[in-house]
């Protein structure tokens, strides 16, 4: 079965690789259609092939600058022109680029699927009139949990082209150094993740520091301001080698997100490096912590909840050894491997 991926603005680099990487695995022949990342290095193919056709010079000019948008608008409909004509059994979309574009410029011969990564993505998500039409244009749908499922089916999206395939943990085997006390803010820092909760909450409990490790997209002076000498900042895009030691000495990692997602790869790269995580119960978070028992799930934007739950894990060994044995069962059961399969019977039924 020939499988084309594509993820036109590269936005999740380590989530194509692993999902192609194990559909190769699987017996696909697989081929990644996306554009060159601009923050950094990416994976080697692995069993696959790879092609930057989308955006070959915005995305090499500028990194975040908005300067780029306009040029990035003219070369959309290139992309997209080479998408339609690439030849596979089955196109799976992770992005699309520019949705009200895509609207028009989105024509494929194969049976196509998308993932709902972001179930309305924040830039659109008051047009659900546009969102209701383009999910229609696929034959099947992924997202990675039954809430996403759930709100999808209430968009208006049939529910017959729904599948739920979880999001799997990006496993590290970092060696552990925490020192029982740290808290990890990890991944770009965007207004919806709620940065300043997670930095109130470490304030309330006492002995606890915060870890800020991630490449803004916001202002954080303000909050630097404030942080009451209880944060480490390491920003700026980081290396894989710093991830790394960020999770090794990470005693549990804080996710106080906003509802506009479905998953966080942050928290499945938590997960797979077995630590723990306090969530507030947005899209798919609570589900995965919940169905693992790796870590506390309180209510959205309950600040004092999120505090009692770090405060519970750092001071109750018990708790955290049980929560570090969740997160040991999600690293074991979330796999990509088992993702791929799982999204080669959902091609099976397309061709």
């Amino acid at each position: 079965m020939r499988v084309l991926l594509a993820d036109p603005p590269a936005y999740t680099p380590p989530y194509d690789h692993e999902l192609a990487a194990a559909l190769a695995r699987g017996g696909a022949d697989v081929e990644l259609l996306t554009s060159r990342f601009r923050f950094g290095s990416t994976p080697p193919p692995a069993g696959y092939r790879r092609r930057e056709v989308f955006y070959p010079l915005s995305s090499r000019l500028f990194r975040r600058s908005a300067a780029r948008l306009p040029l990035k608008l003219l070369e959309h409909p290139v992309g997209m022109g080479r998408l339609a004509a690439a030849g596979a059994d089955v196109v799976h979309l992770q992005w699309l680029a520019v949705p009200p574009l895509d609207r028009y410029l989105l024509r494929l011969r194969a049976p196509a699927v998308f993932t709902a990564h972001d179930l309305l993505p924040r830039r659109t998500a008051s047009r659900q009139e546009l969102w209701r039409t383009l999910y229609r244009r696929f034959a099947r749908v992924v997202v990675h949990s039954e809430r996403g499922r759930a709100a999808l089916a209430e968009l208006g999206v049939p529910e017959e082209t729904l599948r739920v395939i979880p999001h799997p943990v990006f496993r590290s085997e970092a060696e552990r150094r925490d020192d029982g006390r740290t808290v990890l803010f990890f991944g770009v820092i965007r207004p919806y993740r709620g940065l300043p909760d997670a930095i109130e909450a470490v304030r309330r409990v006492d002995g606890a520091r915060l870890i800020v490790a991630g490449d803004p997209v916001m202002n954080v002076d303000a909050v630097r301001r404030e942080d009451g000498g209880r944060v480490e900042w390491r920003l700026g895009y980081l290396s894989d080698a710093e991830v790394e030691r960020a999770h090794a000495e990470a005693t549990v990692g804080v996710f106080p997100y906003r509802p506009q997602i479905d998953q966080s790869g942050s928290l499945l790269r938590a997960l797979g490096a077995g630590v723990p995580a306090v969530v507030y119960d947005v899209g798919g978070l609570g589900e995965t912590v919940r169905a693992f028992g790796a870590g506390r799930v309180v209510a959205p934007g309950d600040v004092g909840a999120l505090a009692d739950a770090v405060r519970d894990l750092l001071g109750d060994p018990a708790a955290l050894a049980e929560a570090r044995a969740g997160a040991e069962r999600a690293r074991e059961t979330l796999t990509w491997d088992a993702a791929a399969a799982a999204h080669l019977e959902l091609y099976r039924e397309l061709v």
